[in-house]
């Protein structure tokens, strides 16, 4: 037998993921949808929603890794027996090549997600051993399908206690193998979209779908895309410690990846990825473990740290000090435990209200952020103008310590779950110009993006390449010192502490760049109008839950004559 097989192992190079099989009908993500809902539907008639996501989302993550895994074998296969590639195995038998398939230092230098034997979907005639497609009729599919998690944790420690290994113990309620069998009709690779978006879209369809089955607003779980693609654009993560301490399915997180694929030379990738890390938090179990395998299987160093958990009563990251943080937190919360938190030295700035905790998420991110730091946050509109319950102090205090480098007001229409106006607050510890960038201290900028974005439908809006590029490039232009930098009437403007002062420390962009003070006005009824009825669905989510309680209580009771 050749001797290239040990030469070759000492210098594992990158690679070559071209499809090179005849080229067949790609799946739309409407095709993966529908396949996906009529997988609910078969659950649904002996499970609630609560628990059926569970069990779906976690074998759509085990397909998803599969697939990913046996693409690359198989092109990694082609190329061990083709004489013209350095990676020829010469003179090997069908045995060897399997063999030299399993070392996993192929796999770990293409950054490929390893999937052990026991834990792949598809079975291997050459071996001889069955996929967990092939046992989907056999009576004990579900503990196939726990050893493949505890394998994949256990080969994986980044996922120890996150994927789903109770599916033995759910297989007498529910037709599992008919589950198998349909989930192994959706061929991630052979979408017509890239296959990591194609998960993303996956997790993004279910959670919003899941979330409308329980009896709430779908896609209260994730942001908009653009939207997250506008901050991280702004913020532009190349290096150093990205948080989120609302972190959903990892959005930010993902689209901070993208960036640097985007704004790094191909041959440098990897190396670009390994110069972030990752630190989050989330409240949702479901959500909390989906990020977990998103960041796993992009091998992306993380730490969401050690439990689903509540960032303000639970702090998972107590003395962290973040170079990037990118949040979305839910808008408007009124029940956030303010009451318990009175003494918290996070509130620097002011005790933030207890029926409201959108200054109480400024000030975490604030107390997070490195001397040097950027962070974007999405909150309500109306947290730029608020006067309630100290609010307004507090934001007097965080302009009067210059804390903040940029307002933007976004335009309507753009969530999914609540017409509430937005904005993004970035903030910056230290705007000296130390880190690079300009002097702007005792000043501000403020870009007024309500007219930008393009309808995709008849009620919903997104903010489009064109307008991400303006907002983007118009804050860094002001923040690095370019003379290309003016004040647009209507869109931008930069303005000095002294002239915030004299609209009574209102941060409305609008305020400074000339627009319509009606429109301002007219938004304000609006958001008023949308958080009162998202109070009223939270109290009548409430007494739902009380009056069941009740219910129960009195079943319990036993009566003695």
């Amino acid at each position: 037998m050749a001797k290239k097989k040990a030469a070759k192992k000492v210098t594992k190079k990158k690679t070559s993921t071209k499809k090179t099989s005849a080229p067949k009908k790609k799946q739309t993500l409407e095709d993966i949808e529908k396949t996906l809902w009529k997988a609910a539907d078969k659950l649904r008639v002996n499970m609630d929603a609560a628990e059926y996501k569970h069990v779906v989302l976690g074998l759509i993550f085990l397909k998803y890794v599969s697939d990913s895994f046996d693409e690359f074998r198989e092109n990694l296969k082609k190329e061990l027996t083709d004489p013209k590639h350095d990676h020829y195995y010469e003179g090997a038998s069908e045995e060897d090549i399997e063999a030299e398939l399993e070392d996993r230092d192929y796999y770990k230098s293409n950054n490929i997600f390893w999937v052990p034997q026991n834990a792949r979907w598809h079975g291997n005639k050459v071996t001889g051993y069955q996929g967990i497609q092939d046992k989907a009729k056999q009576s004990d599919i579900g503990k196939t399908i726990d050893d493949a998690m505890e394998a994949i944790e256990k080969d994986n420690s980044k996922l120890k206690n996150v994927l789903p290994k109770d599916f033995a113990r759910r297989q007498p309620n529910i037709r599992l193998g008919e589950l198998v069998d349909l989930i192994s009709t959706i061929g991630f690779n052979d979408s017509e979209h890239h296959s990591k978006d194609v998960l993303g879209h996956v997790y993004e369809y279910f959670l919003g779908q899941f979330a409308s089955a329980e009896g709430k607003k779908g896609g209260q779980f994730y942001t908009p895309k653009s939207v997250v693609n506008l901050i991280v654009e702004c913020l532009e993560p190349y290096e150093g410690r990205v948080y989120d301490p609302a972190m959903g399915s990892g959005g930010f997180f993902v689209s901070s990846e993208k960036f640097i694929e985007a704004h790094t030379d191909k041959d440098h990738i990897e190396e670009a990825k390994r110069k972030i890390s990752l630190y989050g938090q989330e409240s949702n179990p479901t959500t909390w473990r989906l990020s977990a395998m998103n960041m796993a299987i992009r091998g992306i160093d993380f730490n969401f740290g050690k439990r689903p958990a509540d960032t303000f009563g639970q702090n998972q990251h107590p003395d962290l000090k973040a170079d990037f943080i990118m949040a979305n937190p839910p808008f408007n919360i009124s029940d956030w435990g303010g009451d318990k938190l009175t003494e918290d030295r996070r509130w620097k700035y002011g005790v933030p209200p207890e029926n409201n905790a959108n200054y109480a998420w400024l000030q975490h991110m604030i107390y997070h952020l490195s001397p040097r730091g950027y962070a974007g946050i999405v909150l309500a509109k109306g947290s730029m103008s608020s006067n309630q319950s100290f609010e307004k102090d507090i934001r007097k205090n965080l302009i009067t310590e210059d804390c903040i480098d940029c307002m933007i007001t976004l335009p309507g229409q753009l969530f999914f779950n609540t017409q509430i106006p937005a904005c993004i607050w970035i903030l910056a510890k230290d705007k000296s110009g130390v880190d690079g960038k300009q002097d702007r201290r005792k000043k501000t900028l403020f870009i007024d993006a309500r007219k930008l974005g393009v309808m995709t439908g008849r009620t919903q809006r997104e903010l489009d390449k064109e307008s991400i590029d303006l907002v983007a490039s118009t804050y860094h232009e002001w923040r690095n010192g370019s003379d290309i930098y003016k004040n647009v009437k209507g869109f931008c403007h930069s303005a000095t502490i002294d002239e915030i002062k004299e609209h009574d420390y209102v941060l409305v962009p609008g305020r400074y760049t000339g627009a319509s003070e009606i429109e301002d006005e007219d938004e304000n009824f609006h958001e008023i109008l949308s958080s009162l009825q998202q109070r009223f669905l939270e109290l009548d989510e409430k007494g739902k839950t009380i009056s069941k309680e009740i219910i129960k209580q009195f079943k319990g009771i036993v009566i003695n004559e």
